[in-house]
């Protein structure tokens, strides 16, 4: 781990969708049950944590509680902070278990591939197993049933699914109910990468035969008009190219396209698997060796050296009419053919550098 500098703040870890989602569950199902409605109310988390949350919705009707909390995601830039998460608790038939229910603004799976049955409300296996386990736990404590009914809604789940991949990855009608472990880590992009294993999966689920995985929308738009691929054969990475190698790794398509911007490209040649500006940099000098391994004259050499960004090296590139673009994509794929080495049956992988109108101005592979 990093030193902080002096004086700098730790930043404060959250807590996911799904932790709310129990929290709100526990309330509900004790109000329901006793008549009163435990405030804060905590929940056990997978690693053993118990924090606890104040309710911000209390209400109990005939045959009904219901239950709600606001999501406190800490320092982390999550879409979803501050969002109501609430939880409806009814009693079931006997022997039906614990069923859940989509509310407003949580979203429906419509495409297999997502570890959830098409027409099961999104709420990932996780969440759902921790609520399970709660409930079974809370039942012969309380004396109430085993056999209930959980809604979960977020009021303002559709409009915030818009900032989503949700709509891509086929969850229809707002967010997804997500965490592992209960816990949100600032700047981990948690979420970010359980879309790219989702997109994977429901691409995989689906046979398709070619993914493109970019590092943003330019270069995705770029590679789908190249290839005229379907919106589910699409993969926003963004700097996580290494999590999306690994994923694709573990379950191989015939087919992949990475597709990103000069920059962030040049990153991967070097062998980089973290794009992100804080985690990795250009290497200019790099560049100015590919450049010379090309041929290039010493002043088009000075000109590259005293080029202040990739853009410009690629500039300075372009008009002695050397193709480093293609030769960066070249070796950046040989990278990731690297980490796909033990993929079976192993990707044909392609790169594609686009600049920022969209244009392809380099490539390697079939």
């Amino acid at each position: 781990m990093e030193a902080r500098a002096e004086g700098e703040r730790e930043l404060r870890r959250g807590w996911t969708t799904g932790a709310c989602a129990a929290a709100a569950t526990r309330a509900a199902y004790t109000a329901l049950v006793t008549g009163r409605f435990p405030d804060p109310v905590s929940v056990i988390l997978p690693g053993g944590e118990e924090p606890s949350f104040p309710l911000a919705v209390a209400e109990r009707g005939p045959g009904h509680g219901r239950a709600g909390v606001h999501k406190d995601a800490g320092d982390d830039p999550d879409v979803t902070h501050g969002a109501l998460i609430e939880a409806w608790v009814r009693p079931a038939p006997a022997g039906a278990g614990v069923v859940f229910r989509a509310g407003e603004g949580v979203g429906i799976v419509t495409r297999p591939g997502l570890g959830l049955a098409v027409g099961e409300p999104a709420i990932n296996p996780a969440p759902r197993r921790m609520i399970a386990e709660m409930l079974r736990a809370l039942a012969p404590a309380l004396g109430g049933p085993a056999d209930v009914a959980v809604a979960i809604a977020i009021p303002d789940g559709r409009r915030l699914a818009r900032e989503t991949m949700n709509g891509r990855l086929g969850i229809v009608g707002g967010l997804s109910v997500l965490g592992t472990s209960g816990i949100v880590k600032p700047y981990s992009c948690a979420a970010w990468i359980a879309s790219i294993r989702q997109g994977i999966d429901v691409a995989a689920a689906a046979g398709a035969p070619h993914l493109t995985a970019a590092t943003g929308r330019v270069s995705e738009q770029a590679a789908q008009a190249l290839y005229g691929l379907e919106e589910t054969c699409l993969i926003d990475m963004g700097d996580f190219v290494g999590a999306t190698l690994k994923m694709i790794r573990r379950k191989p398509v015939p087919r992949l396209t990475l597709a990103g911007g000069f920059g962030k490209i040049s990153k991967l040649a070097d062998g980089h698997m973290d794009l992100h500006s804080a985690r990795s940099t250009v290497d200019r000098e790099g560049l100015a060796r590919r450049l010379a391994a090309l041929g290039a004259s010493q002043m088009t050499l000075a000109e590259a050296e005293a080029a202040g960004s990739a853009a410009a090296i690629l500039e300075v590139a372009v008009a002695a009419g050397l193709p480093l673009a293609d030769a960066v994509a070249a070796a950046a794929r040989d990278e990731a053919e690297a980490v796909l080495a033990g993929a079976r049956p192993r990707p044909c992988v392609d790169v594609l550098v686009v600049d920022r109108a969209g244009c392809i101005v380099g490539r390697a592979g079939p």
